[in-house]
């Protein structure tokens, strides 16, 4: 009896702090014992003794639903100096959503037992020096939003298991040694991908047609750096037109396409694969029209006798020119007057303020020295054009281009240059795309319907060699166009091909 009585004390004493903790916690202290002393600062308050670890640093916790107390939903721990690996035991945190552990010192294998933690949604374990596989686990998690394993040492094939990550937004697997071809399936069923970035691979074959399929894409598809080969597949032309290629440094080869979203890219996103040739490259293809302004097709190197005008071709040419002269003079005055005689009185200017780090633009309107927030339109302009449709509208000519004129307005903006036709600006819009807005000069109160007529007439405009107009702003005295942001340096580069 006394022995008994002897043992229950000893197991009260020295094991009921450790038995107190709940089972998210042991799970927790894994972490901290595979971490070797130079990171332990980081759990310096990591208790055994604590009836939680929500108190923890980093630690996460939140209340479910019908259970008695508080459960791990966060573990941020990044850039900690962490040297050692990643327990199993973390995978039995089955309502951890978030796994912060990027820019550490871990090493080993990723564990297929981290992803029996089916409540993941974000992992970030980029860099780390984990090898080994991905695990074909990780899309046994439902709720998976964002996978970034970059920088990194992981090889082997990217799983074709990836077709099961419906729900995956952003997957990241940059600077590391993965190897084989990119799988052709898993991209249609990726119908909720926002970021691809398979750069700075091993990666070889050909471009998966399937790619151009992400229909939701945006910001860069990049591919550099790898070994992939072939031509590059036209499908890629169906990607959303925000979207930017990096195919630098492969061995692609072949004509680049020219459809689609391929009309918005710059050289460099092809440089550095010998083979590749066509637009924008400065490198044309066997058979094709050579480039200089003049020359047909097949004429390039040869030795033709040119044909000088005759005296009466050259008066023509003089006469035709004089009268087009003429011509734009006429317009222009008769613009003039036309704008002129129409004034009441009444301006809408577009103001900026720079401060800080916000930078806003905003709309103010004068009539008859009165400030308002809406400008109105005459009389006679009201009813016409849709009711007045038009005045302060944002109005896309690309359908697949949508922004509301408020975040237009709050987006950062830099002013890029000032001309005869009005100031332009880059303007960084929320979901990070950056678009040139061109802000025209202030005189005049053209009709909405004369306005949207020209302007819809310059979108139609399709050529490989000029910017697209994806949407503008009208106002009586403040019109706005909106185009792609080119930021592959000035038409003056591109021209002389340096």
């Amino acid at each position: 009896m006394t022995v008994s009585l002897f043992i229950f004390l000893l197991l009260f004493f020295f094991f009921h702090p450790a038995v107190s903790l709940s089972s998210d916690g042991i799970a927790l202290l894994t972490l901290k014992s595979a971490v070797d002393a130079s990171g332990a600062s980081a759990f310096s308050d990591w208790n055994d003794a604590d009836a939680t670890p929500c108190q923890w640093s980093g630690v996460t916790c939140a209340d479910i639903s019908g259970l008695p107390e508080p459960r791990v939903v966060g573990v941020a721990l990044s850039g900690k100096g962490l040297r050692g690996y990643l327990p199993s035991e973390l995978g039995t945190l089955l309502y951890l959503r978030r796994l912060n552990l990027h820019t550490n010192a871990l090493r080993g294998a990723i564990p297929a037992q981290l992803f029996n933690a089916t409540a993941l949604h974000s992992v970030f374990l980029h860099g780390n020096n984990l090898s080994g596989n991905l695990p074909t686990s990780v899309c046994t998690l439902p709720r998976l939003e964002n996978l970034d394993l970059s920088d990194n040492a992981l090889s082997g094939a990217i799983p074709d298991a990836l077709r099961k990550c419906s729900n995956l937004q952003r997957l990241i697997l940059a600077r590391n040694k993965f190897s084989g071809e990119i799988p052709a399936s898993p991209w249609p069923e990726l119908e909720n991908l926002v970021q691809l970035d398979l750069s700075s691979n091993l990666l070889e074959g050909s471009i998966p047609d399937k790619l151009g399929e992400l229909k939701i894409l945006t910001g860069t598809l990049n591919l550099s750096f790898n070994h992939l080969s072939g031509k590059i597949p036209k499908s890629l032309g169906n990607l959303p037109v925000v979207v930017s290629f990096d195919l630098r440094n492969n061995d692609l080869s072949g004509e680049i396409p020219q459809t689609g979203s391929f009309s918005n890219q710059g050289p460099t996103a092809f440089l550095n694969n010998p083979n590749l040739c066509g637009f924008p490259l400065q490198k044309p293809c066997a058979g094709s029209a050579p480039s200089e302004p003049g020359l047909s097709p097949g004429s390039r190197g040869a030795h033709r006798p040119t044909k000088r005008l005759s005296p009466s071709s050259i008066i023509l040419i003089s006469v035709a020119d004089a009268a087009g002269v003429a011509l734009i003079g006429l317009v222009v005055v008769y613009v003039y007057w036309k704008r002129k005689g129409k004034s009441n009185g009444c301006s809408c200017t577009l103001k900026r303020k720079f401060g800080g780090e916000s930078e806003e633009l905003s709309l103010c309107c004068w009539c008859n020295g009165v400030k308002s927030d809406d400008s109105e339109v005459e009389e006679g302009e009201k009813g016409e054009g849709e009711s007045g449709r038009g005045e302060g509208d944002l109005v896309a000519i690309d359908k697949g281009f949508n922004f509301e004129l408020d975040e237009l307005l709050r987006a950062s903006a830099y002013v890029l240059g000032k001309s005869g036709l009005g100031i332009v600006y880059k303007v960084v819009l929320g979901n990070g795309v950056p678009v040139a807005v061109r802000r025209l000069g202030e005189g005049g109160e053209q009709r909405y319907k004369e306005f949207a007529a020209e302007v819809q007439a310059i979108g139609k405009v399709k050529h490989p060699n000029i910017v697209r107009l994806r949407a503008y702003y009208w106002a009586p005295d403040e019109k706005l166009l909106i185009s792609d942001f080119i930021s592959n340096g000035n038409l003056a580069t591109a021209l002389r091909g340096q």
